[in-house]
Parts: structure tokens; C-alpha cells; sequence
């Protein structure tokens, strides 16, 4: 299972690096890799995992996603 979420706020590679391992330590996520030029985070999935965990994973670190 695969899921792509636009994220706001990101600028540099150290916000890159944060919001990827954020969302690795998500029980069921077996990889990410965001984009800074996209504003994208893609997600890979081994089951499926609610928008809200993700979302409010990406808010605690302060950014917001679209």
C-alpha cells in the first residue's frame, strides 16, 4: 500500500530528514521518502494506517499538511 500527503513548511533537508524519520517510527510503515521540491511524502505501507496518525505525526514536528 502506497500513500502520497503534501506537507507545508518544509525547507531544508534537516526538515526532510525529521519528518521521514517521524514517520518510519509509525507502526506499519515499512518506508517514506519526501520530496522537498514536491512538498510531498511518499509512504509505504504493510497495513493500512489511518490519515489522522500521519497527520498528527507531521503537526507535532510543526508542519501542516494540505
Amino acid at each position: 500500500m502506497e500513500k502520497t500527503i503534501t506537507i507545508e513548511g518544509m525547507s531544508c533537508n534537516h526538515c526532510k530528514m525529521k519528518v521521514e524519520n517521524a514517520l518510519k517510527d509509525i507502526k506499519g510503515v515499512t518506508s517514506v521518502s519526501v520530496d522537498l521540491e514536491s512538498k510531498q511524502a511518499v509512504i509505504t505501507m504493510s497495513k493500512e494506517v489511518k490519515d489522522k496518525v500521519f497527520t498528527k505525526t507531521i503537526e507535532k514536528l510543526g508542519y501542516k499538511v494540505i
